[in-house]
């Protein structure tokens, strides 16, 4: 079945903060085969031309630009932008963009730390902000937060990235109930390891592997991929299919779904 004839975005606009690759990538595009228009932006311009270049070979309306979302002042930037390309209306954002430093509490910086909570907590709290009158201007607006399996379970040596993550399922719920006035709906998504440049590298650390990938750590979360797609290091495809339904805007279950945290663990 064509994914057009199951859902439909055609005619709405989406920013994806962190598109150019991984999981990111993948939002992107599934949005965007989904008839979304959609702005995304990176940090690295090298990499997000080449996925510009690969989304106009595939026919996808997608635009990006160079953001450093830990930045207050590219954050306001970005914003104007997206609202000068969606003339001032905006259905979807998408607070994807984050860092981690994975190590041992004692071993993790002052900086580091605070670098860990302005991308994943700072960044994704204050784009909503700015975006608020855009998604509130488009009559049906919806937040996603891209958090993490370890914001809802303890993971050696990601005590930060964990704490971050589980802060910003936290907003979620609370920027759900100050905005359903607004028609905004927010939403969390939680994955597992997914299988991403950023995963593999993580996984490359035998010690870390084993701590956050036991089968026994994994079972038990609601798996949304599909079943031929399923294991520890799933599928950002998968992930961002699970996204699609939630974000179409005739599906009468998910447009009544806020706030939730919703795990794709494997």
């Amino acid at each position: 079945m064509e994914l057009g004839n199951r859902w439909s975005l055609r005619g709405e606009t989406a920013l994806v903060t962190g598109g150019s690759k991984g999981i990111g990538c993948a939002i992107v595009e599934e949005l965007a085969r989904f008839g979304a228009a959609v702005h995304t932006c990176a940090r690295n311009e090298a990499e997000l031309k080449q996925s510009l270049q690969k989304w106009r070979d595939l026919k996808l309306q997608v635009t990006g630009s160079v953001c450093d979302v830990s930045s207050s002042e590219e954050r306001e930037k970005l914003i104007k932008e997206v609202s000068t390309i969606f003339n001032g209306k905006l259905n979807i954002l998408v607070n994807n963009a984050a860092s981690g430093h994975i190590k041992p509490v004692l071993e993790v910086t002052q900086e580091e730390y605070k670098h860990t909570m302005n991308i994943n907590l700072e960044a994704g709290f204050h784009l909503s902000q700015l975006a608020h009158p855009l998604l509130k201007a488009s009559g049906r607006g919806n937040i996603v937060f891209i958090s993490s399996i370890t914001s809802l379970q303890g993971n050696s040596f990601m005590s930060v990235y964990g704490a971050s993550k589980g802060a910003m399922n936290q907003l979620t719920r609370g920027l759900a109930c100050e905005w359903a006035k607004d028609n905004i709906r927010t939403n969390c998504v939680a994955p597992g390891l997914i299988n991403t440049p950023m995963a593999k590298s993580v996984a490359s650390s035998s010690r870390l592997f084993w701590s956050v990938s036991r089968p026994e750590i994994m079972i038990g979360g609601i798996q949304w991929s599909s079943p031929d797609s399923c294991s520890s290091l799933g599928a950002m495809y998968q992930l961002s299919r699970c996204l699609a339904c939630e974000w179409d805007k005739d599906n009468i279950c998910t447009n009544c779904v806020a706030p939730s945290v919703i795990n794709v663990d494997g």
